[in-house]
């Protein structure tokens, strides 16, 4: 048997694509759902700089629900949409952030931020 390359998905994999979901989810919210249900099941098994990148991901999602909230409700007053956009663009920062702390596979730092 030749040589074979090894299968399993390294470390930051799982991480990898909840980054990648998190901005899909603008188009279909599904990928959000995928994601944060992934993040919970990986945190656990996962090495300490991992885990920081699982908190803030998870924390990304609740947040992000949050502020998407706020949003759907200011649209009686027309300023909805705006706050909608801003959560866009905040939810893509910290996706690219994390990705860019993910491909050093450095520790995400201050994952409990509320910004980016």
């Amino acid at each position: 048997m030749g040589n074979t390359p090894d299968e399993r998905p390294g470390p930051g994999d799982t991480a990898q694509l909840v980054f990648i979901f998190y901005p899909g989810s603008l188009a279909t919210r599904v990928t959000a759902l995928i994601g944060v249900v992934m993040a919970y099941m990986h945190r656990d098994a996962a090495p300490e700089w991992l885990r920081s990148h699982y908190r803030f991901q998870i924390r990304t999602f609740w947040l992000a629900l949050l502020y998407m909230g706020v949003g759907v409700l200011l649209t009686l007053m027309l300023i909805g949409f705006l706050v909608m956009l801003a959560v866009a663009v905040w939810l893509v920062v910290r996706c690219v952030k994390g990705l860019k702390y993910l491909d050093r596979r450095e520790a995400y730092p201050q994952p409990d931020t509320w910004l980016f």
